[in-house]
């Protein structure tokens, strides 16, 4: 099996920079990398994510939220994520299951045990051996975001947002091993180096060749 790392966060934190400079120094070092994202990654989901990320005049409810993203992710695992670990990959995902349970979970409501049974259905048992969260205030985060063409997400009201960061902290507390907390105000060249020093070790651990950059 190959490497699965997942990076996770509130808007505006940097994650998707992040997951890009991770991707071409993997790539870069001859390491056999895939970089996708949610929700989309798949022809299905890409439909899907113009679907939730769009502005909408209509409510869409919490539950059907959920299963959107679980049938984005259920068609992710099944196209990229499972036959690229299979084949001793590295799979960089741009959020992953934790996002549903912030977002949703403690963002929306949800009971978070009906959140993990879809989680569990839709990746078939998978988990990441790593996952970066990049923490930031709130309204710091918000601030980075263009104020015009926010997204469904961006525009929910700040109380929302406060509650997505709580759960993610509330997550990565909880389980140590996995998480990587990062302070996101850190400047982008600090983050990455960070990150590569816990990914350079994981590489080490499973005796992937590379050559030090």
């Amino acid at each position: 099996m190959g490497l699965f790392i997942t990076f996770e966060g509130s808007e505006g934190c940097g994650k998707s920079f992040q997951s890009k400079v991770l991707y071409n120094k993997l790539y870069d070092l001859g390491i056999q990398v895939e970089l996708i994202y949610e929700p989309g990654g798949t022809v299905l989901g890409n439909e899907m994510r113009r679907l939730l990320k769009k502005r909408r005049e209509d409510d869409v409810v919490p539950e059907t939220e959920l299963f959107l993203f679980a049938a984005c992710r259920a068609q992710l695992v099944a196209e990229i994520i499972q036959p690229s670990l299979q084949k001793g990959k590295i799979v960089i995902c741009d959020r992953f299951t934790d996002s549903t349970i912030a977002y949703q979970g403690y963002g929306r409501g949800i009971q978070l045990a009906t959140i993990e049974t879809i989680n569990c259905i839709a990746t078939k048992g998978i988990k990441p051996n790593l996952t970066i969260l990049l923490d930031l205030p709130v309204a710091q985060g918000l601030s980075r975001k263009k104020t015009k063409n926010r997204d469904r997400f961006e525009k929910a009201e700040l109380s929302f947002h406060y509650r997505v960061r709580e759960g993610y902290q509330k997550l990565a507390a909880a389980e140590p091993e996995r998480w990587m907390v990062i302070d996101a105000t850190l400047s982008k060249t600090e983050i990455s180096n960070i990150i590569w020093d816990r990914v350079s070790q994981l590489l080490d651990l499973l005796h992937i060749n590379y050559t030090t950059p």
